[in-house]
Protein backbone atom coordinates (compact mmCIF):
# COMPACT_ATOMS: atom_id res chain seq x y z
CA UNK A 1 0.00 0.00 0.00
CA UNK A 2 1.86 3.04 -1.31
CA UNK A 3 0.69 6.20 0.28
CA UNK A 4 0.90 9.81 -0.68
CA UNK A 5 1.24 11.68 1.84
CA UNK A 6 3.80 13.95 0.68
CA UNK A 7 2.52 14.68 -2.47
CA UNK A 8 -0.89 15.51 -0.97
CA UNK A 9 1.00 18.05 1.35
CA UNK A 10 3.06 20.05 -1.62
CA UNK A 11 -0.58 19.99 -3.54
CA UNK A 12 -1.67 21.78 -0.60
CA UNK A 13 1.49 24.02 -0.78
CA UNK A 14 2.60 23.18 2.31
CA UNK A 15 5.85 21.97 3.41
CA UNK A 16 6.18 19.29 6.47
CA UNK A 17 7.52 21.29 8.63
CA UNK A 18 4.03 23.49 8.33
CA UNK A 19 1.94 20.58 8.17
CA UNK A 20 4.06 19.05 11.67
CA UNK A 21 3.00 22.86 13.02
CA UNK A 22 -0.43 22.51 11.95
CA UNK A 23 -0.62 19.26 13.62
CA UNK A 24 0.86 20.45 16.80
CA UNK A 25 3.59 17.74 16.14
CA UNK A 26 7.22 18.01 15.41
CA UNK A 27 9.07 17.71 11.88
CA UNK A 28 10.71 14.72 13.20
CA UNK A 29 7.15 13.21 14.64
CA UNK A 30 5.26 13.99 11.46
CA UNK A 31 8.56 12.54 8.97
CA UNK A 32 8.48 9.30 11.00
CA UNK A 33 5.32 8.90 10.32
CA UNK A 34 5.25 9.52 6.93
CA UNK A 35 7.72 7.09 6.21
CA UNK A 36 6.53 4.82 8.23
CA UNK A 37 3.82 2.93 8.82
CA UNK A 38 1.48 4.92 10.24
CA UNK A 39 -1.82 4.31 12.25
CA UNK A 40 -5.20 4.61 10.99
CA UNK A 41 -5.85 7.38 13.39
CA UNK A 42 -1.92 9.50 12.43
CA UNK A 43 -3.94 9.10 9.08
CA UNK A 44 -7.14 11.21 10.38
CA UNK A 45 -4.83 13.32 11.58
CA UNK A 46 -3.26 13.97 8.65
CA UNK A 47 -5.77 14.40 6.81
CA UNK A 48 -7.75 16.40 8.90
CA UNK A 49 -4.84 19.13 8.78
CA UNK A 50 -4.82 18.88 5.10
CA UNK A 51 -8.40 19.60 4.89
CA UNK A 52 -8.70 16.01 2.23
CA UNK A 53 -10.49 12.95 3.00
CA UNK A 54 -7.86 9.72 4.30
CA UNK A 55 -9.12 7.52 1.28
CA UNK A 56 -6.65 10.70 -0.55
CA UNK A 57 -3.50 9.80 1.12
CA UNK A 58 -3.74 6.32 -0.54
CA UNK A 59 -5.58 7.21 -3.82
CA UNK A 60 -3.03 7.56 -6.72
CA UNK A 61 -4.00 10.43 -9.31
CA UNK A 62 -5.95 10.17 -12.05
CA UNK A 63 -4.28 9.83 -15.11
CA UNK A 64 -5.32 8.95 -18.64
CA UNK A 65 -1.73 6.96 -19.16
CA UNK A 66 0.39 5.23 -17.02
CA UNK A 67 4.40 4.65 -16.69
CA UNK A 68 6.35 1.64 -16.72
CA UNK A 69 9.99 0.86 -17.02
CA UNK A 70 11.57 -1.70 -19.05
CA UNK A 71 12.41 -4.75 -16.64
CA UNK A 72 15.22 -5.08 -19.78
CA UNK A 73 16.78 -1.46 -21.40
CA UNK A 74 15.64 0.32 -18.44
CA UNK A 75 13.57 2.61 -20.79
CA UNK A 76 10.35 4.25 -19.86
CA UNK A 77 7.12 3.28 -21.43
CA UNK A 78 3.87 5.17 -21.82
CA UNK A 79 0.65 3.33 -22.15
CA UNK A 80 -2.53 4.96 -22.74
CA UNK A 81 -5.66 3.63 -19.95
CA UNK A 82 -9.02 3.81 -21.61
Amino acid sequence: MALRIKEVIKDKGLSVQELAEKMGISRVGLSQHINGNPSVEVLDRIASALGVPVTELFEQPKSDTANLTCPHCGKGIEIGVK
